[in-house]
């Protein structure tokens, strides 16, 4: 079992930047393929970043925030975290922390576990 704890979200205006972080339990972190989504009120979750295990880090995003959002970990300290600028107004969500030993079921937003999430407005 993998808890995972998100922290970071906040009130911003918009053009503001904002670091979100996710806290893993997993003795073997380095193994798990970790991810960001997000759920704005009415709308379905979207799926935003993504970064493989092990150390290499290759990442994929979504298409509404490439360039704007990095996505990182640290296995030292069993952390991923979600770099966002530029915010807007459309950034405004609630942003889950996901876990996989599969890097595919993060993109498709089918992962083992979840977070509880942390919850980004962005006022324009």
């Amino acid at each position: 079992q993998v808890q995972l704890v998100e922290s970071g979200g906040g009130l911003v205006q918009a053009g503001a930047s904002l670091r979100l972080s996710c806290a893993a339990s997993a003795r073997t972190f380095s193994s798990y393929a970790m991810g960001w989504s997000r759920q704005a009120p009415g709308k379905v979750r979207e799926f935003i970043a993504a970064i493989k295990r092990g150390g290499g880090g290759s990442t994929y995003y979504g298409d509404s925030v490439k360039g704007r959002f990095t996505i990182s970990r640290d296995n030292a300290k069993n952390t991923v975290d979600l770099q966002m600028n530029s915010l807007e107004p459309e950034d405004a969500a609630v942003y889950y922390c996901a876990a996989s030993l599969t890097f595919q079921k993060i993109v498709v937003m089918t992962p083992q576990y979840w977070g509880q999430g942390t919850q980004v407005t962005v006022s324009s």
